[in-house]
């Protein structure tokens, strides 16, 4: 997997996890103290608000980063799908690593 090419770095009520100096998720929790945690990464243009449009209660538009293609996926909401999690994180590694950095993987 991934992981092995990645880096977290963690500050305050957040982490950002990294591939060569590029954040491609972010852990939030109760960021700017808004209550939510959450794990944001970034998704295909359209698919944000498709996902928030199809879900809204487990997607939102994080700030400053939203409109730029990221989603965030809510974890404070019952149950979590962590294979979901899981493929959020990989296909935002996948758009965010170098083109044969990401074939390795």
């Amino acid at each position: 997997m991934f992981w092995s090419c990645a880096a977290w770095r963690g500050s305050g009520s957040h982490a950002a996890f990294r591939v060569r100096k590029k954040v491609f998720a972010y852990f939030l929790n109760d960021h700017h103290g808004d209550g939510i945690v959450s794990v944001c990464a970034k998704v295909l243009p359209g698919d944000n608000t498709a996902l928030i449009a199809a879900q809204p209660a487990r997607f939102y538009m994080p700030a400053y980063i939203g409109p730029r293609g990221w989603v965030a996926l809510r974890l404070d909401r019952g149950a979590i799908d962590w294979k979901e999690v899981a493929e959020l994180v990989a296909g935002s590694y996948q758009l965010t690593a170098p083109k044969r950095l990401a074939a390795k993987q």
